[in-house]
């Protein structure tokens, strides 16, 4: 589980004549229980990309706690945080696959990260998960040989590879076509299912909540403005920014 109490990001700018901050979340709960689809949506702006960086410790907050599975690991550092980051994997909106490297070598590169080293049990682990995303005949083609969708599933395959407990998905969606989209939501889902990891989905898309997320947190301006179950929240909408998300108002008026 992740329990996120309090935080806060801001973000200082010097001048020179004084300096300011801006605040890109402010007292931020949220509870995301274990093997749960979790949502959380916003406008372009809305602090979703601070938060998931947040949670993966690539953003330190200026306040509040993160826990998860009850130890605090707000300020873990060196051994300590890579092997929660191991735990806690990203799936990002530009894939972040090396362009020199092969598919299977992309698969293997945490275990050479972690260890210095790929060992051929690794090797052999990194060909069954491209084999699960469905691209065992593209193991040894190269980033730039793959569509979009193809990339990001080589991507889902490397996030998989040290068996992390929770997925965190920036807008692992928004660079693809419909069809890639709804391939890869498909093969999300199935994941969570079969395995149990928990999945975290930034997003601004409200379909893709919809088609894949059991829970939902509406983000503006660094806030929660509202968060509930996803049938509840798109039924019935009580924050504005959720209203506008949904396409509930009349932009014409």
């Amino acid at each position: 589980m992740i329990s996120i109490q309090h935080l806060s990001k801001r973000y200082e700018h010097a001048a020179k004549a004084a300096s300011s901050s801006v605040a890109a979340l402010s007292d931020i709960n949220l509870t995301i229980g274990d093997g749960e689809r979790f949502g959380i949506i916003g406008m372009s702006g809305a602090g979703k990309s601070t938060l998931v960086r947040t949670i993966n410790l690539l953003e330190r907050p200026s306040s509040g706690t993160i826990e998860f599975d009850g130890q605090d690991v707000t300020h873990l550092r060196g051994s300590a945080l890579r092997a929660y980051r191991r735990r806690v994997a990203m799936i990002f909106q530009n894939f972040g696959l090396l362009a020199q490297k092969t598919a299977v070598e992309n698969v293997c590169f945490p275990f050479l990260a972690a260890n210095g080293t790929v060992t051929d049990e690794n090797r052999h682990r990194a060909l069954e998960l491209l084999d699960r995303v469905g691209l065992a005949d593209k193991a040894s083609s190269y980033p730039s040989q793959l569509s979009g969708g193809q990339q990001q599933r080589v991507a889902i395959a490397r996030a998989l590879a040290c068996k992390p407990e929770v997925i965190l998905c920036d807008e692992a969606t928004s660079a693809l076509d419909p069809k890639s989209t709804n391939t890869i939501l498909k093969l999300l889902r199935d994941i969570n299912e079969e395995t149990g990891v928990t999945l975290v989905a930034i997003t601004h898309a409200m379909d893709v909540v919809q088609k894949i997320c059991t829970q939902v947190a509406v983000l503006e301006a660094g806030h929660v403005v509202e968060q509930g179950s996803v049938e509840q929240v798109f039924a019935q909408p009580q924050a504005e920014a959720t209203r506008v998300l949904l396409g509930k108002v009349d932009w014409d008026a």
